[in-house]
């Protein structure tokens, strides 16, 4: 991408300097400096602009699991009367049909929460950072608070 015009003996002088020769340090230096900031900043921009690119995608994400749940919601007793309309189907009463759908979701639901309390009981307290929060606290409280010399208490 050099200038059509210009050739290898034109960029450099007559001595053989190059075009920046003429430049003293500290115009380079605060060039270099611009070019550093100037870098940062691209850097900066393409790490938000990636970020808006994640923050959109994940919130596309969860608008689909929400919309997801609502169907599934919706779709659960379209689903209960299909069952306690195919055991119905089988020769029983619709009421004892219902009954049974009724009944299998209060079996699964106390089956859960039957599983949910034995994962709770499996809970345990933090016992390691509790017996370091206990240790650090008793070698504080035997901890003398240092006097400060007489030339700080003279300026204050």
């Amino acid at each position: 991408m050099s200038d059509p015009g210009s050739s290898a003996q034109g960029t450099t002088g007559v001595n053989g300097s190059g075009p920046g020769a003429d430049r003293s340090l500290g115009q380079l230096v605060a060039s270099a400096t611009a070019e550093m900031s100037a870098l940062v900043h691209d850097e900066i921009a393409l790490a938000k602009a990636e970020l808006r690119q994640d923050v959109k995608r994940g919130a596309i994400g969860g608008f689909a699991f929400i919309v997801a749940g609502v169907l599934v919601l919706f779709a659960l007793p379209v689903l209960s009367f299909a069952a306690a309309y195919g055991i119905h189907n089988l020769g029983l009463g619709l009421a004892w049909s219902f009954l049974i759908v009724g009944g299998a979701y209060i079996l699964l639901g106390v089956g859960l929460a039957l599983l949910g309390v034995s994962k709770f009981k499996k809970v345990k307290p933090p016992e390691k950072s509790i017996a370091s929060a206990k240790q650090t606290a008793a070698v504080l409280q035997t901890v003398k608070p240092h006097t400060r010399p007489a030339r700080d208490k003279a300026v204050v």
